[in-house]
């Protein structure tokens, strides 16, 4: 049967600014948000997490990463435009499209759907306006002042990953790699660092196709609980056995209950990374 991987992160509370300016010399810098019921939330692009990703690539798999950004320049640079899925991780796990036409005008685009799906990432709390102000440092004129909004929060997304999809099935013990230690997302980055490795993660590997678990999170007064998750493993809607949670979950009354329940449990999102690699039915070779 075609095993699946699922996971659900939560990252820990943090001032995030991870906000696009409104065009170069922009006084105004804004946060992406959502409407969620009666309240705003903000949010991090799918996009912006795969930059994160694609970075960890670039620094830990750099030979087989075709696509590379040199903070210096601001540019990418690619080793091969023609793209490889067989011979880049990159290319393997977010996959690409080259759109263009060929010599007699027709379709000659090449493309290949992403194996790794992510979601946005939704904070936990509303947002409610606030704004941060700075100034140029030196002689002072009317675009010396800009203004921020941030957002005290922690973001929760999900991603899933058929590792058959791959094109080098291991490359899926790569990607959890890369989730666990994820340093910074696109976006304002460069002005405020977030640190969006897993505060609290759940992984299910599972011949189940639907992930089920995503919004495993939920804020709970100043913590962050999972009675979603838990009512799943209650009802046997989600089998105890296919689930591992780790991280500040396991020391809350919930990672305790899940525990009993039957869930993997571990305070350490590392020893979490490394049971999750053992149970994928494929080994890391590149």
């Amino acid at each position: 049967m075609t095993q699946h991987l699922f996971a659900t992160i939560v990252t820990a509370t943090a001032v995030a600014a991870n906000n696009r300016g409104e065009g170069d010399g922009s006084t105004l810098s804004t946060l992406q948000k959502i409407t969620r019921g009666n309240d705003q939330y903000t949010t991090i692009s799918a996009e912006a997490i795969r930059w994160g990703l694609r970075e960890y690539f670039q620094h830990h798999n750099e030979s087989v990463t075709n696509r590379t950004f040199n903070p210096d320049t601001d540019k990418y640079s690619f080793k091969d435009e023609r793209f490889s899925a067989e011979d880049y991780i990159d290319d393997d796990l977010f996959g690409y499209m080259d759109a263009k036409k060929g010599k007699d005008n027709e379709d000659a685009t090449t493309k290949r759907r992403g194996a790794l799906e992510i979601s946005r990432a939704i904070s936990l709390d509303p947002y409610w306006g606030d704004i941060a102000f700075g100034s140029k440092g030196g002689e002072k004129g009317k675009t010396s002042i800009h203004q921020t909004e941030v957002h005290c929060t922690a973001y929760q997304y999900t991603v899933a990953l058929t590792p058959e999809h791959l094109k080098n099935p291991a490359r899926a013990a790569l990607a959890l790699d890369a989730i666990a230690a994820v340093r910074h997302v696109g976006g304002n980055h460069s002005r405020f660092l977030y640190d969006f490795h897993p505060e609290s993660i759940v992984i299910r590997v599972t011949n189940d196709p639907s992930p089920w678990i995503m919004d495993s999170f939920k804020r709970m007064g100043d913590a962050v609980g999972c009675p979603k998750l838990l009512r799943l493993v209650e009802v046997g809607d989600v089998a105890a056995n296919e689930l591992i949670v780790a991280g500040e979950i396991a020391d809350t009354p919930y990672g305790e209950k899940l525990g009993e329940l039957g869930v993997g449990v571990f305070r350490s999102v590392k020893e979490a990374i490394t049971t999750a690699k053992a149970l994928l039915k494929v080994e890391v070779t590149a």
